[in-house]
């Protein structure tokens, strides 16, 4: 769960770096940017907010989304000359990966073997420094709706146990 906050705090200090598009905030809600998220081809991540899930589906379901983010994250890294917030974040991404293919291992849970390439590569989609500014907004935003719902499920699966 401290990793999942650790990532969670780093998010506006990594969108600070990466995004200096006038209008693109953390803080706004760019509803009229929500359609570019099929445009440019950003996936959705796993839900988590059902609490009826099981522990080994809710486990499979974080690491299949960390593991969406990473890769979002990591391909659109390669398009931005300011970086390395960003690697930080990877980084903790990764360890939370890591964290919860160990606690996996330790409940008996398969994991199941995470898609890495589970969408069509993004960079061709991205032409203009504005579609790129645009791509990252919106990941950091899905990553940090989707770590909240991460720590939600860790702190449910802590307390069911």
């Amino acid at each position: 769960m401290s990793l999942a906050k650790k990532i969670l705090s780093d998010i506006p200090a990594v969108h600070e770096a990466c995004v200096k598009t006038t209008g693109l905030t953390l803080s706004s809600e760019a509803q009229h940017l929500e359609y570019l998220l099929s445009d440019i081809g950003i996936p959705a991540p796993p839900v988590l907010k059902s609490e009826d899930l099981t522990m080994d589906v809710s486990l499979n379901r974080i690491v299949s989304g960390l593991d969406l983010h990473h890769e979002l994250l990591r391909e659109i890294k390669e398009l931005l000359t300011s970086t390395e917030e960003l690697n930080l974040l990877l980084a903790d991404i990764r360890d939370l990966s890591a964290q919860v293919h160990k606690m996996q291992e330790l409940a008996q849970i398969p994991s199941t073997v995470s898609q890495k390439a589970a969408f069509a590569a993004l960079s061709p989609r991205l032409s203009s420094d504005y579609q790129i500014q645009v791509a990252v907004h919106l990941s950091l935003q899905q990553l940090r709706h989707f770590t909240q719902d991460v720590f939600r499920s860790l702190r449910h699966i802590a307390v069911s146990n």
